[in-house]
């Protein structure tokens, strides 16, 4: 069925709810896993001052730090199951193109996000990257709550 599966996470509780079925599912199927998680360009506005060089360093450092500590929790978790998980902080992407982007370069044959589960105006206003995955992805995605 599944050979290869995506985990999409940003660290967050409902993203663990993805990563425990998805790593629940890959050791199930014998599958391998790749887990991702995307930082953003650091966040300006129009009334924000202009960024200095150390500024986006230090935001670039704390972006790969946190990535880090996100992703070495789904390896630890995976290799405890006994699944084969590579893990790939995306930097300077929005989440959702950085999630298809890579199930695509690696081949994944399914994608599993976690949702925060948000409905009407708050999504919206506050959008929502596993509703885009779902809407751009060419491979299947499972959604978990």
């Amino acid at each position: 069925m599944f050979q290869h599966i995506l985990i999409a996470t940003d660290g967050s509780q409902q993203a663990e709810q993805g990563v425990t079925h998805a790593l629940a599912l890959a050791k199930s199927l014998g599958a391998k896993v790749t887990a991702v998680t995307a930082t953003d360009i650091m966040p300006t506005g129009p009334y924000a001052p202009i960024p200095w060089p150390a500024d986006i360093d230090r935001y670039e450092a704390a972006a790969a730090a946190s990535a880090n500590l996100i992703l070495d929790r789904v390896v630890v978790a995976a290799k405890a199951q006994g699944v084969v998980c590579e893990a790939r902080h995306i930097r300077d992407r929005l989440p959702a193109e950085a999630i298809i982007a890579t199930a695509e370069q690696q081949g994944c044959d399914l994608i599993v996000v976690g949702t925060h589960g948000r409905r009407g105006l708050a999504t919206l206003l506050l959008g929502s990257q596993a509703n885009e995955v779902v809407a751009l992805s060419r491979v299947p995605v499972l959604v978990c709550r």
